[in-house]
């Protein structure tokens, strides 16, 4: 009788959950198959032999496309709706990945990745769309859920796997197993894209001056521009610290290898703990607390991590940047949902696919280049001013923009 009853629930919970439980499942399958690329494609790299020279270019490639076609495929999705976009985008990628071993030459693994990065923008695009326009229904609660799905693939999961994988497999076999991994999205896509309803306005004309446009409404919505500083400055703080905390913590700290890794992780957990479970605590507060708040936690993070040179305090300036970052994260992907509702989603997610890897390059090229005179560990110093005043300039700007769209009141069954 009581599992009768507890098999009842499931299935209830099931039935009212679905578009989320295959959302979770595409995302984290997309960020497995992502951070298995990632890494096994600078294991290939060094299997041939690639020059470091060579080795820089196919890191940058990797971001080439998605800086470039952000914003059209932004352009597209309005015009031509994400589902199609999606399946063309994992058929292609997912098609050149398979080829990517045929040809064992550095440069032909080059140009694989860079023609690679012009069609991930086709997957993630089309899924933040469909997902900003969901959150509607599954309510605000659960923003962080696309971003922390996706983490635990690409940086938790994906990593772990990827030598296990090339290990037994070989290069060829693991990129045979991503291109697959990319089919398997394409079958699970329908349940998540049958979801979406098209905006009733007219379609945009395919022009290159829909692109002028786009990137001219950071110039003409306040609001915008204030949350695309935000994720600016938040993916240039991450991307920093994921690219340097290892070597600031072998230098500084006088630890192992495994013990500055395990920074990483520390920051890492936090980051999805808060992704996945503060997205309630950030509608009963309001996003103008969430930002204060994150206005406190990260600058003092980044101070603890630029002026300590023990692990326990490494390890708290890791925790307090996860939950901080993490907060901030949640309440600029509700305002983003809201800004898309209003001026078109296709629009605002090619934006947001723009900044947030435009704030993870700057991170680690100019906070690299930077902290090469200034010293790596004193650039967390650097950063947490410039944080402070980033976020708060932004705040200043779009806070009374934000007060003229209020929020929509939250489904009672996202409660």
């Amino acid at each position: 009788m009581i599992r009768a009853v507890h098999e009842v629930k499931l299935r209830s919970f099931i039935d009212k959950n679905r578009f989320l439980l295959v959302f979770a499942a595409l995302s984290s399958v997309m960020g497995i198959s992502v951070g298995v690329a990632k890494v096994t494609t600078t294991l290939y790299a060094l299997d041939l032999r690639a020059n470091e020279a060579l080795l820089g270019l196919i890191a940058g490639s990797q971001s080439v496309g998605v800086l470039l076609m952000s914003i059209p495929i932004g352009l597209l999705v309005d015009h031509l709706g994400p589902s199609r976009l999606f399946v063309l985008g994992s058929l292609v990628a997912g098609t050149l990945y398979m080829a990517l071993p045929a040809v064992p030459s550095p440069v032909f693994l080059l140009v694989c990745t860079t023609a690679i990065s012009f069609f991930m923008p086709m997957r993630f695009v089309s899924l933040s769309t469909v997902f900003m326009q969901q959150l509607e229904t599954v309510g605000e609660g659960k923003a962080g859920w696309y971003r922390a799905t996706h983490m635990v693939g690409m940086f938790l999961l994906g990593p772990m796997l990827a030598a296990a994988l090339t290990k037994a497999l070989g290069f060829q076999g693991t990129y045979w197993l991503i291109g697959a991994s990319f089919l398997v999205t394409v079958f699970m896509s329908p349940i998540v894209f049958g979801r979406y309803a098209a905006r009733s306005t007219p379609r945009r004309e395919l022009r290159l001056s829909g692109v002028r446009s786009d990137l001219g409404l950071l110039a003409q919505d306040v609001e915008l521009r204030g949350v695309c500083m935000i994720e600016f400055a938040a993916q240039s703080v991450n991307s920093f610290f994921m690219f340097f905390i290892i070597p600031i913590g072998v230098a500084v700290a006088d630890l192992t290898a495994a013990e500055a890794s395990g920074l990483l992780a520390w920051q890492g957990v936090t980051y999805i703990f808060a992704l996945f479970s503060l997205g309630g605590l950030v509608g009963r507060v309001g996003h103008e607390r969430i930002y204060l708040a994150s206005l406190v936690l990260v600058p003092i993070a980044l101070l603890l991590l630029g002026l300590s040179g023990e692990l326990n305090l490494l390890r708290a300036g890791g925790l307090v940047l996860g939950l901080g970052l993490g907060l901030l994260q949640i309440a600029n992907l509700t305002r983003i949902a809201r800004i898309g509702a209003r001026v078109g989603r296709g629009k605002v997610a090619g934006l947001h696919a723009l900044v947030g890897p435009s704030g993870g390059l700057f991170g680690s090229t100019v906070g690299g280049l930077v902290g090469k005179s200034l010293g790596l560990q004193s650039m967390f110093l650097l950063l947490s001013v410039l944080f402070g005043l980033l976020v708060a300039l932004a705040r200043r700007t779009s806070s009374a923009v934000a007060a003229v769209h209020p929020a929509p009141t939250e489904p009672a069954a996202a409660e």
